[in-house]
């Protein structure tokens, strides 16, 4: 009789095997009668393969690190290669004190590790505490200086060494420990009047028989265990010994955001003498910030092989990306490249763009900071460099068609299809470097918005914001490392509107293809969409291949929209956008058009389709990016709003009440609101480019020529 061959899960699955088995014996005949006996025991076996099938499967999962569940296994796994969970981290921030009334002949203050003061975030109460003591300098009964104070309660642990228990082990008692805030310190015995202070390593490279060091790893819930040398790497404790383990208990990034403290320290004069009765005034430089949980499992299984590969140096890229985050564990998103890959190669550099949990941008200080520890890592002849991230925004013109018979308010369909969008845009595809916007994976999403979307066109554009340098002659290189769709006929590029020194007006620049993958530059004033006034036809140069926008000399003395932001947008030459490099990718909502649009063909008003016009899916629209502004118009005056962008320039009134761009009406007029709002187009005009950006980003700029990003 040949055996079965089982490979389903599937309850049922199982059961008709069974049976297909017993019935290759004839003894065996009321198996398909569910109510014979034989039909329990084929479901008894059924059950119990299926139970033995899925606990086998779930185990052999939890053994492979890139498929384990429990975060106990994740973690064991990763311990196995060296690589130790990031635990929580507190927030913290620096601190200035001053003080009055200490003893007048105080000259020396020390504030005692422990608690140092309280605040609050949303009306929530936070301890801060200092790790460590901290020695200041007092003259006639006052102080001043500063200190870096971290969110959580000051703990302390203390063990005995005891070779009677050979598997003795030195667990701290409590979870949510900042293990970069963990003191040791160990004594002789109990007797002794003298400590060893011992420091945290993070591998065993350069450790000594005779090195006072531990290391530490995570165990069971989110605990952490101290491990000392064993007299061959590291310094072996001895019976009796005291260890003495002082560390803080945070409660992670909930502490980020506390502005004020109110002081609840103790302070010591020179003497040991605690001071009392003086009034001590804490202030933050800023607020509490870096505060974060511990490492999730889906961080622990992508990072630990990539920084177990590393080696605990850094050559490569990939090994900047891994270790990086170790040393710095406030970071989203990481990107790190070598020079080689620039126009022009900068051999022996590695340039490294982050984005912090924490707002858009690293701070100067925090950047030092990371460069100093990849010192330990770095290796001669590579020089990391820390550069800011530039924003990649993607924005979508949507004609979305509908059926009107199942549609009672077409705003409220607008409005799912916006909330659709938004949910899009927070996911994980996107908002990191190599993200990928995926235009299949957009129109799928808007046609199961609802049942009642019969289609859509969607066009995308691909934006990069400006920060002009103002009143300065500057050149600026502004990549997009996407290749630009390439329209023979010009305006690929569109820009908004700014100023220049030498020129009364608004400007503008576009493209004008030369050759092959090239192009120019040229800067123009508009009094109208179709009345285009060119001032210079060698304003710079374009790549189409590269998505290479480049300015030449120019002084900006101003421009249309806020905080010296000029908007450049492109087509891309794929519908699918990649961020590269320091690229970070974006999804802008705000900026995209999504108009609504009746599909008579579903209703049956037009079964035909003989009226039936579709929106051209290679519109170029506009001339400009955003509202026109005429060069012979002020700009002081606010006229109303051009899909959603402020507008000064020429228009004129219809009968109905309506204003419209233009002095006198054409077929490139267009609405003007009295708010920034999008509004729902029911006809059949082209969509104009969209609103201004509420969003943070950053541009290249310089006196001179960058290395091209």
């Amino acid at each position: 009789m040949a055996l079965q061959q089982f490979t389903n899960l599937n309850f049922e699955d199982i059961k008709t095997s069974i049976k297909d088995y017993l019935r290759q014996n004839s003894n065996f005949s009321d198996m398909d009668f569910e109510g014979s006996n034989l039909s329990v025991i084929v479901n008894l076996l059924a059950y119990n393969s299926y139970t033995t099938a899925y606990n086998t499967n779930a185990v052999v999962n939890e053994t492979f690190i890139d498929s384990a569940t429990l975060r106990e296994n994740v973690v064991s796994l990763a311990r196995n290669i060296g690589y130790v969970p990031r635990s929580r981290r507190a927030a913290r921030t620096l601190v200035d004190y001053s003080i009055v009334g200490l003893t007048s002949t105080t000259e020396t203050i020390k504030f005692q590790p422990g608690l140092i003061g309280n605040g609050s975030v949303s009306n929530v109460n936070f301890l801060f505490s200092l790790p460590e003591e901290v020695t200041g300098v007092a003259y006639q009964g006052e102080a001043q200086g500063t200190f870096e104070v971290y969110q959580g309660q000051y703990l302390e642990s203390k063990f005995v060494v005891n070779d009677s228990l050979p598997n003795q082990r030195y667990i701290l008692p409590n979870n949510g420990v900042d293990t970069s805030t963990i003191r040791i310190k160990v004594k002789e015995n109990n007797a002794s009047t003298t400590t060893t202070e011992y420091k945290l390593v993070d591998n065993i490279i350069g450790v000594t028989s005779t090195s006072n060091i531990f290391l530490i790893q995570e165990t069971t819930d989110e605990k952490y265990e101290v491990l000392f040398g064993d007299g061959i790497f590291g310094q072996k404790l001895t019976n009796g010994n005291v260890i003495e383990i002082s560390y803080i208990k945070t409660e992670g990034k909930e502490g980020n955001g506390a502005a004020r403290l109110s002081f609840a320290g103790t302070i010591v004069n020179e003497n040991l003498a605690t001071e009392s009765g003086f009034n001590a005034i804490l202030t933050p430089q800023y607020p509490a910030s870096n505060g974060d949980d511990i490492e999730d499992i889906r961080s622990v299984r992508y990072y630990a092989p990539r920084l177990y590969s590393s080696q605990h140096r850094a050559v490569t890229a990939n090994d900047y990306e891994a270790i990086v985050p170790s040393v710095y564990p406030n970071i989203e998103s990481i990107s790190a490249f070598g020079g080689e890959e620039l126009t022009p190669p900068k051999y022996g550099r590695v340039y490294i763009a982050a984005k912090p949990k924490n707002g858009s941008f690293l701070s100067e200080f925090t950047k030092k900071q990371i460069l100093t520890s990849l010192k330990n890592y770095s290796v001669a002849g590579i020089v990391p460099e820390i550069i800011d991230l530039k924003f990649l925004y993607v924005e979508l013109d949507s004609y979305v068609y509908y059926n009107a018979n199942f549609v009672g308010d077409t705003q409220n369909l607008r409005s799912d299809v916006i909330k659709a969008m938004n949910a899009f845009a927070s996911g994980t595809e996107l908002n990191k470097f190599g993200g990928r916007f995926k235009y299949s994976k957009v129109l799928s999403l808007i046609d199961r918005v609802s049942e009642s979307i019969t289609s859509n066109i969607t066009t995308i554009r691909i934006r990069r914001n400006l920060v002009a340098v103002l009143n300065v002659f500057s050149q600026y290189e502004i990549c997009f490392d996407n290749t630009f769709h390439r329209n023979e006929s010009s305006y690929n590029i569109k820009s908004t509107g700014f100023n220049i020194s030498g020129v009364s007006g608004t400007v503008y620049f576009s493209d004008q293809h030369v050759s092959g993958d090239t192009g120019s530059l040229f800067l123009f004033q508009l009094d109208s969409d179709t009345n285009v006034k060119i001032l210079s036809s060698s304003f710079g140069s374009i790549d189409y291949k590269k998505g290479e926008v480049i300015i030449d000399t120019v002084n900006i003395t101003g421009t249309v929209l806020p905080d010296n932001i000029i908007e450049i947008q492109a087509i891309p030459q794929s519908n699918d956008v990649l961020a590269r490099k320091e690229l970070y990718l974006q999804f802008d909502v705000s900026n995209s058009n999504f108009l609504m649009r009746e599909d008579p063909i579903s209703t049956g008003a037009n079964t035909s389709g003989t009226r039936y016009n579709p929106q051209s899916s290679y519109s170029n629209g506009a001339k400009v990016r955003g509202a026109i502004i005429t060069s012979t118009s002020s700009a002081s005056t606010l006229v109303g709003y051009v899909n959603g962008q402020p507008y000064y320039g020429a228009f004129h009134t219809m009968s109905n009440g309506n204003r419209m761009t233009g002095a006198f009406h054409s077929d490139t007029s267009l609405p003007i609101t009295s708010t920034p709002t999008s509004p729902i187009d029911s006809s059949s005009t082209s969509v104009s480019q969209t609103s201004s950006t509420t969003s943070t980003s950053s541009s290249s700029s310089s006196s001179s020529s960058g290395y091209g990003y």
